[in-house]
């Protein structure tokens, strides 16, 4: 049996400044789960760290660990993979005064 895929964009032509983060995801079915995150203008100034966030409601988020670089140029892709997330997951992060990113985010989900 051919495992169960599933792809869902979650920002699509975002223009993230100050906190942002993504809608949350609800994929507690899936075992295993990658996010790709990709710049779709140049970003412009200093880029901290995303970091996956969960939760159990999709409402109150928890710091999972895992932080990934957000993409530095036009067109650059970034990725994160995750094995243990509970049921809604979401990507973040707190970019200092005078940055912004304009991107696209899609979470990669197996059964």
């Amino acid at each position: 049996m051919l495992p169960e895929n599933l792809t869902a964009i979650v920002a699509r032509n975002e223009v993230w400044t100050g906190d942002s983060a993504t809608e949350p995801y609800e994929c507690g079915w899936a075992r295993e789960a990658i996010v790709f995150v990709r710049a779709l203008k140049a970003p412009r100034g200093a880029l901290p760290k995303a970091r996956i966030e969960i939760s159990a409601d999709g409402m109150h988020w928890a710091a999972e660990g895992s932080q990934f670089d957000l993409p530095a140029t036009e067109n650059a892709v970034t990725f994160q993979r995750l094995g243990h997330f509970g049921n809604f997951v979401r990507v973040a992060a707190s970019l200092p005064e005078g940055s912004e990113i304009t991107l696209l985010v899609a979470w990669h989900l197996k059964a």
